[in-house]
């Protein structure tokens, strides 16, 4: 029987590089947006690490940004200012 999991430790190991799914409105701002976010948390980040994919209908855009991940911290204050930025609606 294996032991549970310990909460503060991470499943990922520092440094690595680690894709986040980003799904909003099609707009022209979505990209540079993402970007300048990402940027904050990630100094290293640039748009040449993004894919973008656009819905069947052209509606929503799906970026996968994949950005050098340092620490859990790190990706929780990603997370946390994406999700709360009010032009995305999922973050994965």
């Amino acid at each position: 029987m294996t032991e549970p999991l310990d909460p503060t430790e991470s499943l990922i190991e520092y440094p690595s590089d680690f894709p986040i799914k980003v799904m909003g409105l099609t707009h022209d701002q979505f990209v540079p947006t993402i970007v300048e976010l990402v940027t904050i948390h990630d100094p290293e980040f640039h748009e040449g690490r993004i894919e973008q994919r656009p819905s069947s209908a052209g509606n929503y855009l799906s970026l996968t940004v994949t950005v050098r991940a340092t620490s859990r911290e790190q990706l929780d204050n990603l997370y946390r200012a994406l999700s709360s930025h009010p032009m995305v609606k999922y973050v994965l």
